[in-house]
């Protein structure tokens, strides 16, 4: 197995609860690992044979783009519109942490994780 990892792609976006972080927006962090057996685009050197990493950035990035109440939701679309995307996947990690989240104390980030 092979793996693919898009870190610390960052976000401003929408999403959560309140109303007020919907208006207001928040930054987010995601982080991506795919594993798969890329052996065909190690060999031949062609996109045409790999997963195309601006692919998982711009399904991140769109999914990213719509407000939902919770992140879960958010994981649970990335994760499947990239398996929709790229069936021949074997895994796929994805991590959202919510900067700064309005929890009345300081803390840095809450996170979800979703693994298929």
């Amino acid at each position: 197995m092979n793996r693919i990892e898009l870190k610390d792609m960052e976000f401003f976006s929408r999403h959560g609860c309140f109303e007020e972080e919907r208006i207001i927006g928040n930054r987010f962090v995601v982080n991506l690992s795919v594993e798969g057996d890329f052996s065909a685009a190690a060999a031949s050197d062609d996109i045409e044979d790999a997963v195309n990493y601006q692919s998982l950035y711009d399904i991140v990035r769109e999914e990213m783009d719509i407000p939902s109440h919770l992140l879960e939701n958010v994981a649970q679309r990335i994760v499947r519109h990239i398996r929709e995307s790229f069936p021949t996947l074997s895994k796929i990690k994805l991590t959202i942490d919510k900067i700064n989240p309005p929890l009345g104390g300081k803390l840095y980030a809450s996170s979800v994780t979703f693994e298929l």
